[in-house]
C-alpha cells in the first residue's frame, strides 16, 4: 500500500530531524526536548509561524508537536475494563506451547522460537497451514460471546503483527489470511458490544528483542562450545539482547549508531494500511502503534514517531483514540506536556508483579495500591493512562515466560508447581503433541535440547505452572513469609490462593480503574492451566466478580494501603471553554440547570468547575466515569487519614493452628495413652469380676497382684472370699 502524501512529507520531516551518525560509528545523540513556547490564548503551545495542519477537530502543529482548537468530539469519559487477546495473531510459545513443542530436540536449522522462526522453518505451506488450525480455535465466537456475557468485559486488546499489513521475509505467504479472521473478529465485538483496541504488536527488526515483537533479537547457538556432554544444542539470548528497529544497537556502547530510516518508514506504511482498513469500522475504539519499545529507544525519535504516526490516523479516523506505550518509561519527566492539546491520546504502561523478588502477600497488596498513586501523578502531567497489560503472577514460574526453552539468568526465584500438561487445544493433528511423558525436560529426541541460559520446560508430562499460595496461620501472623519456604504445591487443607488472589485482584481493578481510564489483562486465556494469566480462568475461579466490577470490596480494597485520597477539580491549564463544554456535560447527564454558567469566567470559573466535576466524579466513578471532562479536569491528591477501620478488605479466611514442636506432640501423646490405659484399666477391674480375676491369675502379673500396694489400691475391688492363687493356678485357702 502507498502512503499518502502527508504521512510520506511527515516522515520525510521526520529524517531531516534526526542527526544521524557519522561513518565512523559515532552514537546517535538524544536530542533534548525542545522547550514549549508560552501557551496562546487558547491553551495551545504554539508560536505564531508554525505551519499548521487543520483537522476536523483540531490544529496540530508539528515544530513542537503540539496541538490548539480541540474541541474533543469523543471526550474519553468512560474506563476500559478489557483483556487481551495474546497469542493469537502474534504467537508466544509461553502462551500456546501447543505450538512449540514440535520443535524440541531441533538443532540450529530447525527450530523455532518465535513467530518469525516458526515460518522461517516450517515455510510458507505448511507455516500457513498450522496457523490457520490455530487461528480457528484460539479465538472463537463462543469465548468472545462469553467474555462480553461475564458483565466484567467490555473492551478488546488486540495484538497484530506489522507482517499482516506489510509482509516482508518469512512472514511472505506463511500469514496470509490472517487479516480475514481480524475482520470476523471485528464483526463478533460489534454484535455483542465490544470495543476493540488494535495493538500493532510487532515491528521489523525487533522494537525490544523479546519473542512478543516477532522476533527473538540478540541471539547466538552456542552448540559449538558445548563438548560435553556431547550432542547438545545450546543458545544464549538474555546476555546478548538487541533491538534494531530504530537502528543498528551497539551492546558494548549501550547506544544506537545509527537511524534505520527504513524500518521507520515501513511501520508508518503499517499504520497507513491498518487506517485504510479499519477506518470505517464501528468496533474499532483506536490504535497502539507500537508495543513496548524498550527503555533504550532514542527517546526523540520514539517521539516523532508517534507524532508522525497520529497524524496519519487522525487524517483518516478522527474518532479513534491514540494509544502510546510509555517505553518503560512511565514518568512525568518523560512524559509530561508531550502531544499537549492533543485529542484522543493515552498513554499505556504495563504492570505485572510477575518480575518481583519473591515477598509476603501483604508485599504484594502494597505494590498493587501503590500504582494508584503513579497513575494518578501521569493522570495529571500528561493525561488519561490506560494499563494495557497486567496479570495476577507473583512468580516467574509460568513455562517458557521468558522465551522458548529458556530462562532469564537467576529465574525462576522460587521452585515450581507441576501439573500434567495440557491436551493440544486446536486438536491432536498438531505435531508434537502430545508432550512424551517419558522424556526429561527440554528433550524430545537425540541429540536433546534446545538449551539456553535458564530452564523451563516440559518433563516427564508435567509442565510448570505458577505457585500455589499457603493459607495463613494466626500465630505465624499475617506477614506470608512462610509461603517463600512453602511446596509450590499446597497440601490438603492449606491453600490459600483463591484468598490471595481474589484480593489482589480486588487490589490491582482498585489501582486502575478507580484512579485510571482502566486496564487490560494480559490474557484471555492459557494453553497451560495457569489461571494467573488467564482471565477466563481467573472468572471461572471466582478472583475477577462476574457482572460488576464495582463491589465494595473492589472500590474500599485499598483503603488500608492508600496513604491519602484523590479529588477531580478544573485543569487550570485548560480553556475557559473547555471547562464550561465539561461543566455543561457532567450537569445535563445529571439533568441540572447549565444555564449559569455562560456568566462565569476566570477562577470564579475554575472553583466553580471544582466543584461540578468532583460531585460528578465520585457519583459515577464506581460505573466507569472518569476525571477528564474533555481534558477540562485533571486529579489532585488531598492528603487524608482514616481515624477509624470503617471497612475491611480482608475477604479471606485465615487457618488458625496452635503450633507444638515436634518434642512436645511425642510427649503428650504418651502421657496420653499412659493416663488413658491406666483410666481404662480401673474401670475394668471396678466394673468386670471376670477381668479382675483374670488379672490376679496371670502368671506374668502375680508379683504385682500379690504386693501389698496392689491389694490396698483395689481391694474393694476384689471378688469377695478371693484371697489370690497359688503356684498351679488354684485359689488359696482362706485365713
Amino acid at each position: 500500500m502507498i502512503l499518502s502524501r502527508t504521512s510520506l512529507l511527515l516522515a520525510a520531516a521526520s529524517a531531516a530531524a534526526v542527526v544521524v551518525a557519522s561513518a565512523a560509528g559515532e552514537a546517535v545523540p538524544e536530542a533534548d526536548d525542545v522547550a514549549p513556547p508560552p501557551p496562546s490564548d487558547d491553551g495551545a503551545s504554539a508560536p505564531a509561524d508554525d505551519p499548521e495542519i487543520e483537522f476536523r477537530h483540531f490544529t496540530a502543529y508539528p515544530s513542537n508537536m503540539t496541538c490548539a482548537a480541540d474541541e474533543h468530539a469523543l471526550p474519553f469519559n468512560n474506563q476500559i475494563r478489557g483483556v487481551n487477546l495474546g497469542g493469537w495473531m502474534v504467537l508466544e510459545p509461553w502462551i500456546t506451547p501447543s505450538l512449540f513443542y514440535q520443535f524440541l530436540g531441533g538443532d540450529e536449522n530447525s527450530v523455532a522460537m518465535d513467530h518469525y522462526s516458526f515460518c522461517e522453518v516450517l515455510g510458507p505451506e505448511e507455516g500457513n497451514k498450522q496457523l490457520q488450525r490455530h487461528w480457528k480455535t484460539w479465538v472463537t465466537e463462543e469465548i468472545i460471546k462469553n467474555l462480553a456475557g461475564s458483565g466484567a468485559v467490555n473492551s478488546l486488546r488486540v495484538p497484530v503483527g506489522d507482517f499482516m499489513f506489510e509482509p516482508y521475509g518469512p512472514y511472505v505467504g506463511c500469514t496470509d489470511g490472517a487479516l480475514d479472521y481480524v475482520d470476523t473478529l471485528l464483526d463478533w465485538a460489534r454484535s455483542y458490544g465490544l470495543s476493540v483496541l488494535l495493538d500493532v504488536h510487532t515491528q521489523k527488526d525487533s522494537q525490544n528483542g523479546f519473542d512478543n515483537s516477532g522476533q527473538t533479537l540478540g541471539f547466538q547457538w552456542t552448540s559449538g562450545l558445548s563438548t560435553y556432554p556431547r550432542d547438545l544444542t545450546t543458545f544464549q539470548h538474555w546476555p546478548i539482547r538487541s533491538a534494531n528497529w530504530m537502528g543498528t544497537f551497539d551492546p558494548k556502547s549501550i547506544n544506537y549508531t545509527d537511524v534505520n530510516h527504513d524500518n521507520i518508514a515501513h511501520s508508518l506504511k503499517v499504520i497507513e494500511g491498518l487506517v485504510e482498513r479499519y477506518g470505517g469500522h464501528p468496533a474499532v475504539l483506536g490504535v497502539e502503534p507500537v508495543n513496548e519499545p524498550w527503555e533504550l529507544t532514542p527517546l526523540h525519535l520514539l517521539k516523532r514517531f508517534y507524532w508522525d504516526a497520529y497524524l496519519i490516523v487522525k487524517k483518516k479516523a478522527p474518532y479513534w483514540k491514540f494509544i502510546m506505550h510509555d517505553s518503560f518509561r512511565f514518568t512525568p519527566e518523560t512524559w509530561g506536556g508531550f502531544m499537549k492539546g492533543c485529542p484522543d491520546r493515552a498513554l499505556d504502561t504495563h504492570i505485572y508483579q510477575a518480575w518481583d523478588d519473591p515477598a509476603s502477600r501483604l508485599t504484594f497488596y502494597n505494590g498493587a495500591c501503590a500504582a494508584k498513586k503513579q497513575i494518578a501523578l501521569m493522570e495529571r502531567e500528561f493525561g488519561p493512562v490506560v494499563v494495557g497489560e497486567w496479570s495476577l503472577a507473583t512468580d516467574n514460574c509460568a513455562m517458557w515466560l521468558n522465551g522458548f526453552n529458556d530462562n532469564l539468568p537467576g529465574f525462576p526465584r522460587s521452585p515450581c508447581k507441576y501439573i500434567p500438561c495440557s491436551e493440544p487445544y486446536m486438536g491432536t493433528d498438531q505435531p508434537g503433541t502430545p508432550v512424551d511423558v517419558g522424556k526429561p525436560i527440554q528433550a524430545s529426541c537425540s541429540p536433546s535440547g534446545p538449551y539456553g541460559t535458564g530452564m523451563s520446560g516440559p518433563s516427564f508430562g508435567l509442565c510448570p505452572v505458577d505457585r500455589d499460595w499457603m493459607t495463613e496461620r494466626y500465630n505465624r501472623g499475617e506477614s506470608g513469609n512462610e509461603w517463600m519456604s512453602s511446596p509450590p504445591e499446597a497440601p490438603r487443607g492449606r491453600d490459600g490462593t483463591d484468598e490471595v488472589m481474589t484480593l489482589l485482584a480486588h487490589k490491582k481493578i482498585n489501582a486502575f480503574s478507580v484512579i485510571g481510564h482502566g486496564f487490560y489483562f494480559w490474557n484471555f486465556r492459557t494453553d497451560l492451566y495457569n489461571p494467573q494469566w488467564s482471565y477466563m480462568l481467573a472468572l471461572e475461579r471466582g478472583w475477577i466478580p462476574k457482572g460488576n466490577l464495582n463491589d465494595e470490596k473492589i472500590t474500599n480494597s485499598c483503603h488500608r494501603e492508600d496513604t491519602g485520597a484523590f479529588v477531580c477539580e478544573a485543569n487550570r491549564g485548560a480553556p475557559e471553554d473547555a471547562v464550561r463544554n465539561g461543566m455543561q456535560y457532567a450537569l445535563e447527564e445529571e439533568d441540572k440547570d447549565s444555564s449559569y454558567i455562560s456568566g462565569l469566567e476566570g477562577e470564579n470559573l475554575y472553583e466553580e468547575a471544582d466543584t461540578v466535576f468532583d460531585a460528578f466524579w465520585n457519583a459515577h466513578r464506581a460505573r466507569g466515569a472518569t476525571c477528564d471532562f474533555g481534558g477540562a479536569a485533571t486529579l489532585a491528591e488531598v492528603n487524608k487519614t482514616h481515624t477509624e477501620d470503617f471497612f475491611t478488605d480482608d475477604y479471606f479466611n485465615v487457618l488458625e493452628v496452635n503450633e507444638f514442636p515436634a518434642w512436645k506432640i511425642v510427649v503428650y501423646s504418651i502421657l496420653g495413652v499412659i493416663v488413658g490405659g491406666l483410666a481404662g484399666f480401673t474401670a475394668a477391674m471396678k466394673m468386670s469380676p471376670k477381668f479382675s480375676r483374670a488379672v490376679r491369675s496371670t502368671q506374668m502379673l502375680r508379683p504385682v497382684t500379690s504386693s501389698r500396694v496392689f491389694r490396698q489400691s483395689f481391694g474393694n475391688l476384689i471378688e469377695a472370699g478371693f484371697t489370690g492363687i497359688d503356684n498351679d493356678n488354684r485359689p488359696l485357702p482362706r485365713r
